[in-house]
């Protein structure tokens, strides 16, 4: 990203502003008619009830006032009238006593009006979002800089959603609700694992767009989390790469829950609107695996940098829908894509161009040297390069890391015991069982356990991000002002917090627009000072930290 953009950020590399956010699958399995918004409320509230009892990791209600969803990258807006209300996510989510009634029964509740009083929105005091999204509840990671933080604060999420599944099972009189982290249920229902990435308002989006598609029709293969079912609703026998792949209809758009595309152009970008963009991937799967949810990240933090220097590979796959869906059918690796300048390649072949691409320009900035390199990229390059030799030569390495094949060996090792076929339904469990958020039943969890899945992050570091925010990040301010002061914070979002000190009938809105602003450097010293919250903000207004 470029210097004026991104200040103390290397340029050409791995690190930028960026993010994810996980809508986790949900099942109570002792009220299989309930209604999901509900139920995904009391996993909300059930977390909100933990958080309280935890002084030092409060929450705060979600801030709505900037939230422009309708907007296109491609210079229009929807009109509210005409966007579909799953687009609507600028509103809380009401449920309504019908909703509550089917997961409770009509004589167990007293209802005022029409409404269920639930909670569908807490900012926690890491700086993450954890909310009610299409019927799912959504964590949203707090701002990082670099793709192992982006691991690790995500991993922070799957932590957030354990405690949530144990404090609801240990309640008697609710029965449990169990976490799934992945992106269809096996019935033909998908729900997303998205990335957010700050790249310059500057960058032309179609420039992003021809950057990007070939390379994220490919990507599946380092980062799948593979799919026992072909097909939207699975009915095909067989197993691909990729959770997500079959559900993608357009190259570009701004749906997110029909008709998805390779490219979103929501133009929200929660920062200077004149000066950033951001950059809202709806095209990846949800990982388990360390390692394939670091490169996720990481090639496409490099392949943004390529963009923004003009050097992406000059490449452009013809129907990139359809060549996106082959590749995520073949196991095998050796199915080819039509490229239009008359080409055939192989979704390997077209991750070793960009991952070519991505080195020479690392190797021209200097981000991935010894001496004076970023840190990050060299690594991240080192990893990539790996997957990428090991998919083609070492399938039994790969499958120690790279998702898809770790649970397509655990597959295939039920279907030669038992002499299962790919349509047998009780591969679709093993594969749902896979993403199970508790270490006891996960499958993928269990494996890492034994060593026999690559983990990157250690469970200290990602216990610490469960309470702590990112350093780094305008992340810090939010997340210490919810801890520091938990009575006085209104509400926050992620370009604003608004406190309502004591006594006062105003509001007081601080902006924080700057995503490398409000960082622990700048702002601990404010905090350390002021411990009355009229002090604070006095001393903040002032001195324009934020």
């Amino acid at each position: 990203m470029a210097s004026d953009t991104s200040p103390g950020l290397a340029v050409g590399g791995a690190q930028r502003v960026m993010g994810a956010e996980t809508e986790f699958g949900i099942h109570a399995p002792n009220s299989p008619g309930a209604n999901a918004t509900y139920l995904s409320s009391q996993v909300i509230a059930a977390y909100a009830r933990l958080s309280r009892a935890r002084p030092a990791d409060p929450g705060t209600s979600w801030d709505y006032t900037d939230e422009t969803p309708l907007r296109d990258a491609r210079g229009w807006a929807v009109p509210r009238g005409r966007a579909h209300e799953d687009q609507l996510t600028d509103v809380e989510p009401i449920l309504t006593a019908e909703a509550v009634a089917l997961a409770h029964g009509p004589a167990e509740i007293e209802l005022d009006g029409d409404q269920e009083p639930a909670l569908m929105n807490l900012v926690l005091g890491n700086g993450a979002r954890l909310y009610v999204d299409h019927a799912h509840p959504e964590y949203s990671s707090p701002e990082v800089t670099n793709p192992r933080d982006a691991v690790i604060w995500d991993l922070a999420g799957d932590a957030v959603a354990l405690a949530a599944v144990r404090a609801l099972a240990d309640d008697a009189g609710r029965g449990p609700i169990n976490l799934y982290k992945n992106n269809t249920d096996g019935k033909g229902a998908s729900y997303g694992t998205h990335e957010n990435y700050l790249v310059p308002r500057a960058v032309p989006f179609s420039d992003l767009v021809s950057g990007l598609t070939p390379f994220f029709i490919s990507r599946q293969l380092i980062c799948g989390s593979g799919r026992v079912g072909l097909g939207q609703d699975g009915s095909g026998p067989g197993y691909q790469i990729s959770q997500r792949a079959d559900y993608f209809e357009a190259e570009v758009g701004l749906e997110t829950t029909m008709r998805r595309p390779i490219i979103n152009t929501r133009d929200e970008p929660h920062a200077v609107a004149d000066k950033y963009r951001r950059l809202h991937v709806i095209v990846g799967d949800a990982n388990v695996s360390h390692v394939a949810n670091y490169l996720k990240f990481g090639t496409a933090a490099l392949v943004l940098s390529l963009v923004e220097a003009g050097r992406a590979p000059q490449i452009e796959v013809h129907e990139p829908v359809e060549a996106m869906h082959r590749l995520s059918h073949d196991t095998d690796l050796v199915e080819k894509v039509r490229l239009l300048d008359g080409r055939y390649v192989t979704g390997l072949e077209l991750q070793w161009i960009y991952f070519e691409a991505a080195a020479k320009l690392a190797a021209d900035t200097g981000v991935a040297s010894a001496d004076g390199g970023d840190g990050h990229t060299a690594h991240v390059l080192a990893r990539w390069e790996q997957s990428l030799n090991d998919l083609a030569g070492d399938r039994d390495a790969a499958a120690g890391y790279i998702e898809w094949l770790a649970k397509l060996r655990v597959l295939d090792g039920y279907r030669s015991r038992d002499g299962l076929s790919w349509g047998d339904a009780r591969l679709g469990l093993v594969d749902i069982q896979w993403s199970d958020v508790r270490p006891e039943r996960g499958i993928a969890l269990r494996l890492a356990a034994r060593g026999s899945l690559e983990t990157m992050a250690d469970a200290a570091s990602v216990a610490a991000a469960v309470s702590e925010p990112p350093a780094d990040t305008r992340a810090w301010f939010r997340g210490t002002s919810i801890k520091r002061f938990p009575g006085s914070v209104a509400s926050a979002s992620w370009d604003s917090v608004v406190f309502a000190p004591p006594g006062s009938y105003r509001l007081q809105r601080v902006p924080t627009r700057e995503p490398l602003r409000g960082t622990k450097a700048l702002t601990q010293g404010l905090f350390d000072e002021h411990a009355k919250i009229e002090d604070f903000l006095t001393a903040l207004l002032g001195e324009r930290r934020t």
